[in-house]
Order: structure tokens, then sequence, then C-alpha cells
């Protein structure tokens, strides 16, 4: 695995993502498999909360706690995968990876068809809880110590044991928990055999994964200039194309399918979900992404280069979840003339009745609660624009440690329609039920704590990570240039930042995201200037109660914004009907600035 061919010959590698989340489209794969030429297909499962909900699958049936979905759309594509020698990894395996493969073997042994199967195990730190709490183990961000009682706890694993499984024949590698590039990054340092110290390299594949791990969000799906892209019904999953140089990597999709590969889809993609882009911090390798470079290379076609890289991290990053009681969240349509007032009015009471209902039972008051009247845009908090709707939908959610509670106050929600307002109506859900709360819970431990393990056909196989080079794991990158584009100055419009930008937003944890990318050389140095954290800040008072960070990527012509404690907990663990942050990047683009018209007339 040590030799780095610079003009080997060898061919180029092909990898197509068929899958960004558990539930993701189950038509992805045969697309790819039959339309997209690839050498390798990856699928990528696992959101942070996605492990709890395996682990609560495994404990009550010790056979279940991976993404069942695996195995139901790749069984029915084995002798495909076996004639066109496509090789297949995944972390479809969840907090359960043997059973996974079991499972996956099976289905495909009855259609006739044996392939190698390995599981990559190690990153389930259940075993170790009381000696991390013991260590002083606390939380990335607010220094808390660990739950007493943990649903899951799982260290971010990284290429490593991938590519030693691929080196030792394997055609199938199920993953637990890696990170979600791992599963692009292993396969190519195996096909070309490049060092695990080759930095820029690691970088650049990794980046390349990270553009895939989303499936469809890198080839349209969810792109701001969502009317230029078309066949949403048969969108194309992304495909990555390494040449052996190892210098830059081209993103594409199969060809005769929907979706769009621009400069731009790939660009917001880049943005998603990161934070600091000089410090992008993986198993194997620290990654700079501030001066990557996008370029047209053809139809549905961009270049991408200009990744750089350091020695990883001496620390993993680990994702443990908790349980924290419970939540209910229920809604009713309200219409008629101010219907948001009337909506925020009977919310009210309808939580007011409950809390005193619960005050007679000696029961303890709400731990949180939420109303949103959804139709008068009230995520956009104080900049609304349709407070005068006369048709909105109440959504009312309330947190209490007492499922019993929760169950009291959705009873109050029925009485409503007839001892409140007129226009009350919608109840075709039916009354709502609580839901057990989980709650996200992050912290970093030595990389001797995990400790990976490579089982391919049944049989460990040795495995040793390729020691990180600790005493330059701390080095610093140097900033890269802001852009030589003139500050524009002269007469102005109003118009919302759209005309001059797009984006993407999202999450990790209780922190959101929002990456702006420039439409222009000249508007993104009339951004640099004119949008600012202080400015960001501002616009989402109203959901951050934290700092907000701006990052500059001159590469993409781009700046990064992350907002913190902005997700009234972020997952399953918030109230909010967006509790991801999805929205946040449009609404920013509705903030209305005073742009000179010689940036307006740069934008073709």
């Amino acid at each position: 695995m040590n030799a780095t061919p610079e003009s080997s010959g060898m061919r180029p590698l092909r990898i197509g993502c068929a899958s960004g989340f558990w539930g993701d489209t189950e038509a992805a794969a045969a697309q790819l498999v039959r339309r997209g030429d690839i050498d390798v297909l990856v699928f990528d499962y696992l959101a942070e909360i996605t492990m709890s909900l395996l682990a609560r699958a495994r404990a009550k049936d010790p056979t279940a706690g991976y993404a069942t979905d695996f195995v139901r759309t790749l069984a029915p594509l084995g002798p495909e995968l076996r004639d066109r020698r496509i090789r297949v990894v995944s972390n479809a395996g969840g907090v359960n990876p043997q059973a996974c493969a079991e499972a996956l073997r099976a289905a495909l042994a009855a259609q006739g068809v044996a392939l190698s199967i390995a599981v990559v195990e190690g990153d389930d730190l259940t075993s170790q809880v009381e000696a991390l709490r013991a260590a002083g183990t606390t939380e990335m961000s607010t220094g808390a110590p660990l739950p007493a009682r943990l649903a899951s706890i799982n260290a971010y694993l990284g290429a490593q044991p991938i590519a030693a499984a691929l080196d030792a024949g394997a055609e199938i590698v199920i993953t637990g928990r890696v990170v979600d590039s791992a599963v692009t990054l292993g396969p190519l340092v195996h096909h070309f055999r490049w060092r695990w110290d080759d930095w820029d390299r690691l970088a650049l594949c990794s980046l390349a994964g990270h553009v895939i791990e989303c499936g469809t969000q890198c080839t349209g799906g969810l792109y701001t200039d969502w009317e230029q892209v078309p066949g949403w019904d048969d969108m194309g999953f992304p495909v990555v194309e390494f040449a052996a140089d190892g210098r830059h990597f081209v993103v594409t999709k199969p060809p005769g399918t929907g979706g769009l590969v621009t400069p731009g889809t790939v660009g917001e993609q880049i943005l998603y979900e990161i934070a600091d882009p000089r410090d992008y911090r993986l198993p194997d390798v620290r990654c700079d992404f501030a001066d990557v470079r996008l370029e047209l290379d053809g139809p549905d076609r961009v270049r991408v280069s200009g990744a750089r890289g350091r020695p990883a991290p001496r620390q993993l990053k680990v994702s443990a979840t908790h349980a924290d009681g419970w939540r209910l969240m229920g809604s009713l349509m309200i219409g008629g003339a101010d219907a948001a007032r009337k909506a925020q009015r009977v919310g009210e009471a309808i939580l007011a009745r409950a809390g005193r209902l619960m005050a007679e039972r000696g029961m303890a008051p709400f731990t949180e609660t939420s109303l949103e009247a959804l139709g008068s845009e009230a995520t956009y908090g104080p900049h609304s624009r349709a407070r005068a709707s006369r048709e909105v939908v109440l959504k009312i959610a309330a947190r209490h440690a007492d499922k019993a509670a929760l169950e009291l106050l959705a009873r109050e929600f029925a009485p409503s329609a007839t001892s409140m307002a007129q226009g009350i109506t919608g109840f075709a859900g039916g009354r709502p039920s609580p839901s057990p709360v989980v709650r996200l819970y992050s912290c970093l431990v030595d990389r001797a704590v995990a400790r990976p393990r490579v089982i391919v056909d049944g049989r460990e196989r040795p495995f040793d990570e390729v020691a990180v080079a600790a005493d330059l794991a701390d080095t610093s990158m140097p900033t890269g240039s802001a852009g030589t584009a003139a500050i524009a100055v002269g007469p102005t419009e109003r118009v919302p930042l759209l005309r001059i930008a797009h984006g993407r937003s999202g999450d990790k944890g209780d922190s959101a995201n929002v990456g702006i990318l420039a439409r222009s050389a000249e508007a993104y140095a009339w951004l640099l200037e004119h949008l600012d954290a202080t400015t960001v800040a501002a616009y989402f008072a109203h959901v951050a109660q934290g700092p907000v960070v701006r990052y500059e990527l001159p590469g993409l012509r781009a700046v990064n914004f992350v907002l913190q404690r902005a997700l009234g907990g972020g997952g399953i663990a918030s109230l909010r009907y967006d509790p991801q942050g999805k929205a946040y990047a449009q609404m920013l683009l509705e903030l209305e600035l005073d742009v000179p018209s010689s940036v307006l007339a740069s934008i073709r």
C-alpha cells in the first residue's frame, strides 16, 4: 500500500453513491449499476440519530440494528454486481454489521450468487463507557459529563480498515460507524495504492466522498436555482471519476438521467454541513477546502481540484445518544381572518389548560414548549411577510420527563374546536402521541480507544492502522487570498441576496451552517465587505442563541456562516419544524441589501 504511481497508466476509477440517508430511493443502486459505468458502488446511511434508532431496534431483536434497505436494494442486483465486477462499500451495518452481512449473504445465495463479504467492526465503544467516564470525558461544545445511561456510543472510524478489507479480496464491505467520506476514500486508496501520509491526495479523495455522500444533493437536489434542474422524477445519482495522478476528480452522473451537474450544484454541496473549511477534521486527514476550484469539464461534468491535507488529528470524534424524556408534537388547521394571531392564542390556551390540569395532578410543568403558525412564515420570525394569512396550521409541541403529562396535553387538542376560535379544523391526523426524545452527545477520544477489526467471510484478518504523524498533527495551514476583484462603488439597487448569491444550509448537532456562494467575482468581493457575521447574527437572532462565525472560501467565491445553538437542540431533540436548519440558507437569501449596479451587471 505504499506505492504512489505518478504515471503508472492505471485506469481511472469511477465510484457511484446510491444513498444519502436511511430511507433514500431504492431506484438509485440499479440506476448506477446499469447506467453509471461504475467500478465501485457506495452507500451512506448513518446520520447521528440513526445510530440510536438502530440501537433501539437491536435491543428488541438481536438480529436487527442495521439498514434493512441495503439488503433489500442490493440483493436483486447480485448477478449484475458479480458479472460487472462492481465492488460495494456501505456503512449499512449500523450497530450490527455482522447481522447485516449474514442477511445479505443469505439473500444473495437465494439468487445463486456468492460474493466475498467483509465486515469492519470496532466503532462500538459500549464496553468502554465506564473507562471513558473515569477519564473525565466531556461533551465537545458544552463540557457536560457523559450521561448516566447511553442508547449508543460509536467512534467515527476512517478508511484504513475499508481499504484493508478490499486488499484482502472482499467484494462487499459493510461497516458500522465510519465518517461518511470513508466509504469513498477506502476504495480509492486501495485501487491506486496511495500512501496514508499522502495528505493532499487523501484530502481530495475525502472531498470527493463529501460531495457524493448525500446522493443527489450534488446533482441538482436542493439546488437554489431549482427551476434550472430537469427530471426530478429520475434524478441522476452522483459518480466521481478519479485518475491515477490524484490531482483532481470529476463529478458527473449517469447519461440520460435527470438532475444537473454544474459548479453551482457541486459548490453548494461542498459547503453543506461544514464549519471551518481550512480545518475539516477526519480520522485519516485534516482537510483544507478553502481554495478548492470548480471548472466545467463538459455537459454535466465538473472538475474539482485544490484540496490540501495535513496529518490527521490525534483524537477521534465519538457520537453518543441518550434518552432525555418525552416530546409531543401535534397540529390543527385554523382558518379565517387573522388566522395567525388566532392560532397563537389557541396554542397558548391549550398549553395553559393542560398545564393547570397537570398541576392539579401533582405533575411538574413542561420542560419546553413551542408554538408555530405554519403558513404565516413562523420560521422567519420577525422577517415574516405573511402575517395576514387566512389559513395556517398551528403546531403545538412540548417536552416533559413524564409521558403521562404529554398524553394529557394530547387529549386537550380536540376540545379547542368547540371552546376556542371559529375555523379550527384539520384533525385528520388524529390525536398525537408522545415519542421518546433522543439527544446527541459528541466527544473526542484518543485514537487508541477504538480498535478497528476486519473480518472477511467470517475470518478476522490481521490489521494495524498506519500511525499518524502526531508531531505534525497540530500544524496550521496558510490563509489563502480573498480574491483580487475591486470593491464596487457607485449607484446601488435594493435587492435580495439571492440576486448575487446562492446557498446551502445544514446541521451538526445543535449548530447550523449557512454557505453562501457569490454569482461572480465582483459579487464575492462586495460580499466580503458587506455580509459579515454581525449582520447574519442579527438576521437569525430569533433562532440562534450562540455566536455566529464567518469563514471564507476564496476558491469557491463563498463564505460559510456557523450559527451555534441555533436548532433548539437539533435532530429529534428539537421541537421545531426545521430542526436541522435546512431552510436557513433560503431564509438568508431573502435578506435585502443595497448592492452596486455594477455588481448586478457582473452576473450573467
